[in-house]
């Protein structure tokens, strides 16, 4: 396992003035004026603009440190909810309760979801620890394949119900629509985070293989159900709430892990802001090409996060 260095202050302090800006872009980003000291335009930044801004940063860490979490499971540098069935599993999730319990509270359909992400990723985690070890790429594959499987049975049964109108919106990443009142479930993915920091040092010892974390004295079935449970239910939140923003989870743990080594305590932060910040210039970039049209965020960070995956696919050697 690489040596992790500590993070110099000053690029500490550099990130979080990055963040920082992003995260006052994009309280200021928008269609209407926001001149200060205004009530109807401080109303605005209350209802609107402060939840769609807290909703990309949260829903951001929550899929990077999801990401982070699953590639340690798995011991595959190239999957992450969106790649590996998580994400599909919660919107078949969210399709069913919808078309059993259309009046069902916006926790129940969370709940249903985080059941059925969580089944979806035991199934990938259980079928990827089977294949050959030593073609990694098998991995990522099988996973493309069966999230595009269970994909392709949620729109069918949305298709025959006259939902698929619904289903996008649980497929694209959108923020525009985020209001006060409707992203505070997001909260529980920082919850989860910090649940994640807690057994983070476990978390590094199950990168090493189940053998050597049982040889070392970690309960592996206790943390392998631990890390389901953070990743399904940070997935499940996420695409209640904003739908599904593909790549997060892949590329900000790769390029930190790079940067930084794979101690996950070391690394967890970094990999939080990282997501948190990209999701953050991704909902920017999305507001201002089209302006005052939008681009989901979703889409921008598909094509963002293709470009990683492939630079990450082509690129040998490099740290970790």
């Amino acid at each position: 396992m690489p040596a992790v260095s500590r993070p110099l202050p000053w690029t500490a302090l550099t990130a979080g003035l990055a963040l920082a800006a992003l995260f006052v872009a994009s309280l200021a980003v928008g269609v209407g004026p926001m001149p200060l000291g205004d009530p109807e335009a401080m109303h605005l930044l209350a209802v609107s603009r402060l939840p769609r801004t807290l909703a990309a940063v949260l829903s951001g860490a929550g899929l990077a440190v999801a990401g982070l979490i699953m590639q340690t499971l798995s011991r595959n540098r190239f999957v992450e909810p969106s790649t590996a069935g998580t994400a599909q599993s919660a919107e078949l999730g969210i399709l069913l309760v919808t078309l059993l319990f259309p009046a069902a509270a916006l926790w129940l359909k969370t709940l249903v979801a985080g059941g059925a992400a969580l089944a979806g990723t035991a199934i990938f985690l259980a079928t990827a620890h089977r294949l050959p070890p030593q073609q990694p790429f098998l991995v990522p594959l099988f996973g493309i394949v069966y999230g595009g499987v269970i994909g392709a049975v949620a729109t069918f049964a949305a298709w025959q119900a006259d939902l698929l109108q619904f289903l996008s919106v649980w497929t694209n990443g959108e923020l525009s629509g985020v209001l006060r009142g409707r992203y505070e479930l997001l909260w529980i993915a920082a919850l989860m985070v910090g649940l994640a920091m807690l057994v983070a040092d476990r978390l590094t010892i199950m990168a090493l293989g189940r053998e050597a974390s049982v040889g070392l004295g970690i309960d592996h079935a206790r943390m392998m159900q631990i890390g389901l449970v953070i990743v399904s239910v940070v997935t499940a939140l996420t695409v209640v709430v904003v739908g599904m923003i593909p790549f997060v989870g892949l590329a900000v743990p790769n390029i930190v892990s790079r940067l930084k080594g794979d101690n996950v305590r070391g690394t967890l932060g970094w990999v939080a802001a990282g997501g948190a910040g990209l999701v953050l210039a991704c909902d920017i970039a999305g507001r201002l090409i089209r302006y005052p049209y939008e681009i989901p965020a979703g889409t921008v960070m598909g094509v963002v996060g293709g470009a990683v995956f492939l630079w990450l696919l082509f690129r040998r050697g490099g740290h970790g």
